[in-house]
């Protein structure tokens, strides 16, 4: 017998990601380029499937500055603590899948602000946030917002480019900084979904193992659409969706 564990959701996504369907915001940044907010998720590895178009993510670690390709077919992923920044490169769409599906949009992800705006809590919370719904107003609070953080992006970038690491660390340990308080409420989370998905995965093969496959009985099917079209993410126009072992929607994406 397989029991579930406590506070485990439904069934989620496999290996309880989440997903969302981007399209890449076109504005042009101040360095004439066209796309979306660099940002850095704290704890999760984000993927890039290309379903369309084409462009690039920017990312920015240890390993210094990349420019990696992005066109159909092609997949990219990047691990905490690594900057990135998707790119218009014509007509992108992209399926995004999240690790730990909950956290990212529970605000595991920071943008990179100026570091006198990642410096105040106050001062970021209300740089990040966005008005409700679709509208011009809050697609010019999000074009201020892209514009902001690509600020903070180019400098860091600049320094990598120049071989000083510096600046990219700070960001990083101030990002750590401002999330630090969320952190006992994302660990409930990541019990909730991610851990309690591997357990019951664990739990089964106990079963299976016992030759007892009785929770083989409770099979069953899912299906979803999405549950709001063309938000304002932080890379693009957001399709999401609402599954199991998922909050609304932050500003992941």
């Amino acid at each position: 017998m397989v029991t579930e564990p406590a506070g485990a959701p439904p069934h989620p996504l496999p290996g309880a990601v989440g997903l969302s369907h981007l399209s890449a915001y076109d504005w042009e940044a101040a360095d004439g380029v066209r796309g979306g907010s660099p940002h850095l998720h704290l704890v999760c590895t984000e993927a890039y499937v290309v379903t369309g178009g084409r462009g690039a993510v920017q990312t920015l670690g240890p390993d210094g500055y990349r420019d990696i390709p992005l066109r159909p077919g092609s997949v990219a992923w990047f691990t905490p603590g690594t900057v990135h920044r998707m790119v218009q490169g014509g007509g992108l769409r992209v399926t995004v899948l999240m690790q730990n599906s909950g956290l990212p949009e529970a605000g595991d992800a920071v943008f990179t602000f100026p570091a006198e705006v990642i410096a105040d809590p106050e001062r970021y919370a209300a740089a990040a946030a966005l008005p409700p719904g679709t509208g011009a107003r809050t697609e010019a609070a999000a074009r201020r917002r892209r514009d902001l953080a690509v600020e903070g992006y180019l400098v860091l970038r600049e320094a990598l480019a120049a071989g000083d690491d510096r600046p990219y660390r700070d960001f990083q340990r101030a990002a750590a900084r401002l999330v630090r308080a969320e952190v006992p409420a994302w660990r409930e989370l990541w019990r909730a979904g991610a851990l309690a998905t591997a357990e019951r995965t664990g739990a089964q093969l106990d079963a299976l193992e016992a030759g007892a496959p009785a929770y083989l009985g409770a099979a069953t099917a899912y299906e979803t659409t999405p549950t709001r079209r063309g938000g304002f993410g932080m890379c693009g126009r957001r399709d999401e969706y609402a599954v199991p072992g998922t909050t609304l929607p932050y500003h992941a994406g």
